[in-house]
């Protein structure tokens, strides 16, 4: 019906403009600062193009980055060096592999729909609208103006996806491309370790047929693969990769142990109770719980994620207007049964298995995996709508308007509501609300104590707002080896790791050690004693105290 009025790259390159706007538009300044993973990416790219060293004076880490002990994939960093060499040490820098990746995704989104439904007629329509609401997509514009590595893992496991098809479905040597991109997402996001190999398989399991075919091309894909993983397979193993695991995930929670020891308790010790509250079930229950968290309607349309970080907080990871059309598509994907539909549901089913074992449910960051899968369905929806809308064929007479045009120019209408909304909270309220979440503050107390430093022996800095260190050496610009250098580490038996001091800055809880050691200290802290002698106080953005730099 539409396919004479539309020219589908110039629609492409237009919604891919779109969705680099949306991506880098004051990428440095909202969200309005930096976290301490951000700027720990940053001076991380920084030292590996100062000496190919990390900051801990790791020569070319290929398996992690041990930053604060969270053992961070390395994939990030690498991709940040040559942003930060160009554009400088800053957060326009250290975001822009975030951004960049991001645009790209909603560009081959487009291309990834044309090879999940090939012989639809409505192809190019379905595909240009799901790279559309992509790329206006408020859960995946948050999570492409930060610097989240789960937004690079995505655009590989969507590419790896992608070149699957395409090798499958003719170009054979694209298997070897979507074995590199798969490959590359482990060294880039951890949870992508557990996606990809569980996406391969389906894939493989379902074109067993096509890869026996095509065994040649399939061993030296899978080969190649392999190469690339090698590497980090060691390190899997090893109690550190764990780490983050164990301290987030729910088999760990004791308070489900507690709760079986109860209930078997309150029945006496009974055997039928030993089995009816067997922690395994009680385990299986909860994560079960935690993975249809993920489908809640006041996390996907309402309210979004918890953390501040992933979402606006009144404004879901999708739009209100998204949930006819999503309904409507998963009911239409499944009734038409066209093309390759069945990955999509499979795609968004699996993508929440690792994130459904955290505590923290539903988690906007963790399931970024599953995108664009929302997108495709809310756009086949739509496509179905625009069907409906055409049979209508009602003339509105005073107008001559068909409702085959009329009705959809009043939906998208809503739309763009929708977008505003988000757009205009996203721009003139979030920065103000939300800027303690990113730790705003660190920057100015940085760029105040390089004006004084000179007049004190030591900067003592509060621990209070997490990781103080890693902004002063960011802010700073401070060479790496000088750091390595004069830097005092301490790492604890579980891996995390703590600087308590480098040069003449000194990061601590408590500041009594300091008050009485006899030299001329600079406090910051975030509050001042009734004895102090207040120098600065650093605000928020919605005006309240944050930091305070004052002397004895």
């Amino acid at each position: 019906m539409f396919k004479k009025f539309l020219n589908w790259k110039l629609l492409l390159f237009s919604i891919t403009i779109l969705a680099a706007i949306l991506r880098f538009y004051q990428l440095g300044s909202n969200p309005p600062s930096l976290t301490w993973d951000e700027v720990a990416w940053g001076y991380n790219a920084y030292s590996l193009s100062v000496d190919a060293k990390d900051e801990f004076g790791k020569f070319l880490p290929i398996t992690y980055l041990e930053s604060f002990g969270d053992f961070k994939p390395p994939a990030y960093a690498y991709l940040t060096v040559i942003p930060v060499m160009f554009f400088g040490l800053s957060e326009f820098a250290v975001r822009f592999p975030s951004a960049l990746f991001g645009t790209l995704t909603v560009l081959l989104t487009y291309f990834l729909v044309i090879r999940i439904f090939p012989n639809s007629k409505n192809k190019e329509l379905v595909a240009i609208l799901s790279a559309l609401f992509l790329a206006i997509s408020p859960w995946h514009i948050m999570l492409s103006r930060a610097a989240f590595e789960a937004n690079v893992a995505n655009f590989f496991i969507v590419t790896g996806i992608w070149a699957f098809l395409g090798g499958v479905q003719g170009k054979k040597w694209l298997l070897l491309v979507s074995a590199v991109s798969f490959a590359l997402s482990f060294y880039a996001f951890n949870t992508a370790r557990i996606i990809s190999p569980l996406l391969v398989i389906l894939l493989a399991f379902v074109f067993r047929k096509r890869l026996f075919e095509l065994k040649k091309t399939t061993l030296y894909s899978i080969l190649l693969g392999l190469i690339i993983v090698v590497p980090l397979v060691p390190f899997l193993f090893t109690p550190q990769a764990q780490l983050r695991f164990k301290e987030v995930n729910i088999f760990t929670d004791s308070q489900v142990i507690e709760t079986a020891n109860k209930y078997i308790e309150q029945n006496g010790g009974a055997a039928w109770s030993n089995i009816m509250h067997n922690r395994r079930i009680l385990f299986s229950l909860e994560y079960v719980k935690h993975y249809l968290d993920h489908f809640s309607p006041a996390f996907l349309f309402i309210s979004g994620d918890e953390n501040p970080k992933f979402s606006v907080q009144d404004v879901g990871q999708m739009y209100i207007w998204d949930i006819l059309f999503l309904v409507t598509g998963i009911i239409f994907l499944f009734k038409r049964k066209e093309g390759l539909y069945y990955i999509i549901p499979l795609w968004l089913l699996v993508g929440i298995i690792p994130a459904a074992t955290a505590r923290e449910t539903p988690h906007a960051l963790r399931i970024e995996t599953t995108l664009p899968t929302w997108q495709i369905i809310t756009a086949y929806g739509f496509v179905v709508f625009l069907e409906w809308a055409r049979k209508l064929n009602i003339k509105i007479r005073d107008y001559k308007l068909k409702a085959a045009y009329a009705l959809p120019l009043i939906v998208f209408f809503f739309l763009f509501i929708n977008v505003l909304y988000f757009l205009h909270n996203y721009y003139a309220h979030y920065p103000k609300t939300w800027s303690g979440e990113w730790q705003y503050g660190y920057k100015e107390a940085i760029d105040y104590v390089k004006s004084v430093e000179e007049n004190y022996d030591k900067i003592v800095v509060t621990t209070a707002l997490g990781r103080p260190y890693a902004y002063f050496l960011f802010y700073n610009k401070t060479n790496p080896e000088l750091f390595r250098k004069t830097a005092v580490v301490e790492r604890d038996p579980f891996g995390f790791v703590t600087v308590n001091s480098f040069g003449k800055y000194h990061f601590s809880g408590q500041f009594d050690q300091f008050e009485q050691d006899g030299d001329k200290n600079l406090y910051i802290n975030i509050a001042a004693p009734d004895s102090a002698d207040i120098k600065k106080t650093f605000y928020l953005l919605n005006g309240n105290p944050v930091l305070v730099a004052y002397e004895f």
